[in-house]
């Protein structure tokens, strides 16, 4: 058997997630058939590729160069016919793409008062990681970013980006019936016993985000359920768990939204684009729609608006 592209965007793949389950996911294939495929890959490369950790799969060093030459690869082989083509037409739908913020509510409007005669269509994903996939292959034009402190997904040219917010913290959600909820601030370690709702986007590292926050309180969390943003609502409702949340959702019923002391947990969002599919105008205009819809929900929680107007730094570049 010879390499492949397919076997490098596996490969690729599965650095991305930490998982061969979340690759297989996206490659659209059977966990056994990437199994196989892994094994037949490292019999041709002559070694392991990864090995299995807490937090998921880890590269080994033959697999941290295989990966490294991989997408230097599937960059070329990306934007081999991606930068021949001409500008598209301003009456062209905008593919969009967006992780799940509460200003998904006003991205369209805002977007499309910034880019007058553009349709724009929006893709709502908890993974950062398949967002930055699908504009490598071009399935989107641009995508609103989010990225746990610390952790990066690779964006490849044509893909370029722009900050956004480069820092803001991330809070926990729980009952309004849960012993802690009258705090103003609560303390990662007072959480210590309770149970966890893993955070969506986990290959993007938000889950080993929060082991290490945990684990630097002095302990280690309890994961105990998974569900996407809006399906975790009523589990933390009902006290049956806590999850960490984006700062600008405002409480769902039934619970409540507090800061952890000291900010363990800090987020950045970016603008990405493919520079084959916006030129530098088009680009600006969408970053200005985007941080306009992001503006308008600093305010949907009064404790994140008191740390917004505290912060100035981190306010998008208008």
């Amino acid at each position: 058997m010879d390499l492949d592209i397919s076997h490098l965007r596996m490969v690729c793949a599965m650095a991305e997630t930490g998982s061969v389950t979340r690759a297989a996911a996206r490659m659209g294939m059977s966990q056994p058939a990437m199994s196989n495929q892994l094994r037949r890959v490292e019999e041709i490369v002559g070694g392991a590729l990864f090995t299995r950790s807490r937090s998921g799969l880890e590269p080994t060093p033959l697999g941290g160069q295989v990966i490294s030459r991989a997408r230097t690869i599937l960059s070329e082989m990306d934007t081999l016919f991606g930068d021949l083509r001409g500008p598209r037409s301003p009456q062209e739908t905008l593919g969009l793409g967006c992780v799940h913020l509460a200003c998904v509510g006003s991205i369209v409007a805002r977007v499309g008062e910034a880019l007058p005669g553009r349709e724009v269509s929006l893709r709502i994903e908890p993974s950062s990681a398949l967002l930055g996939d699908a504009l490598a292959r071009g399935h989107l034009d641009a995508a609103l970013i989010g990225l746990m402190e610390g952790f990066d997904i690779p964006l490849a040219a044509p893909v370029v980006s722009r900050t956004l917010v480069p820092r803001y913290p991330i809070f926990v959600t729980l009952s309004e019936n849960h012993p802690l909820a009258g705090r103003d601030e609560i303390d990662l370690f007072d959480l210590r016993d309770e149970a966890w709702i893993a955070p969506p986007g986990a290959d993007d590292g938000s889950l080993s985000s929060l082991r290490a926050s945990c684990r630097s309180a002095g302990f280690e969390p309890i994961v105990r359920y998974e569900a996407p943003s809006g399906a975790a609502c009523p589990l933390v409702a009902a006290g049956h768990g806590v999850r960490m949340v984006d700062p600008s959702w405002p409480p769902h019923p039934g619970t409540v939204v507090r800061p952890l002391a000291g900010e363990p947990q800090v987020a950045r969002l970016i603008v990405a684009w493919r520079r084959d599919r916006l030129g530098e105008e088009e680009a600006a205009a969408l970053y200005r729609g985007l941080a306009a819809a992001y503006l308008e929900h600093t305010g949907s929680h009064p404790t994140f608006e008191a740390w917004w107007h505290a912060h100035p730094q981190v306010h998008p570049l208008l």
